[in-house]
């Protein structure tokens, strides 16, 4: 039983630890895989093209890394658009205390309803709070999905499995494309 939980522990450190260097790693095609994580929020739930088309603005994290053993973190790069059109870069962090266990890769759009939602996030200002909750991506939830402090947030899973009950939020940087 110790072994198995040691093995756990090491686990979810080594995710946690790699994930940012991982997330560098595709840092180079990280537009491409922008385009393809949208790809495949939209065959999710075809009804997200209307968020992607009416909000002001989204941030799109093509890999979201996440791990943890009680302490447990998320990373990921993305790509901010505007108009349709990409104009920054932004990194999404978080630390979380609480009952956790597992490691999981996945997809997150954040939506903006209006400019001033926008802007906040472009200044750095925005930090996802507990009463925000991501939606899972699939067939019709997009529907039932409402705005909420101006965002609203879509996870999509890649890989992996997480078991969770954490407090923490999640803080973004934004960087203006050159």
């Amino acid at each position: 039983m110790k072994r198995t939980i040691r093995n756990i522990v090491v686990a979810a450190c080594l995710l946690t630890a790699v994930t940012p260097a991982l997330t560098a790693y595709a840092a180079d095609d990280l537009g491409a895989q922008a385009e393809q994580a949208i790809k495949a929020f939209k065959r999710a739930d075809l009804e997200l093209t209307n968020f992607f088309d009416s909000s002001a603005g989204f941030a799109v994290f093509p890999s979201v890394g996440k791990g943890g053993l009680v302490i447990g973190g998320e990373h990921g790069n993305g790509i901010v658009y505007e108009g349709g059109k990409p104009v920054g870069e932004a990194t999404l962090t978080e630390i979380n205390v609480g009952a956790q266990v597992g490691g999981e890769s996945f997809y997150e759009v954040i939506f903006f309803e209006t400019a001033e939602a926008l802007a906040d996030f472009k200044q750095s200002k925005f930090e996802m709070s507990a009463e925000v909750n991501a939606v899972a991506a699939a067939e019709g939830a997009a529907k039932k999905a409402k705005y909420q402090q101006g965002v609203t947030v879509f996870t999509l899973p890649r890989t992996g499995l997480m078991v969770q009950a954490t407090v923490g939020g999640q803080k973004f940087k934004y960087k203006p494309l050159n």
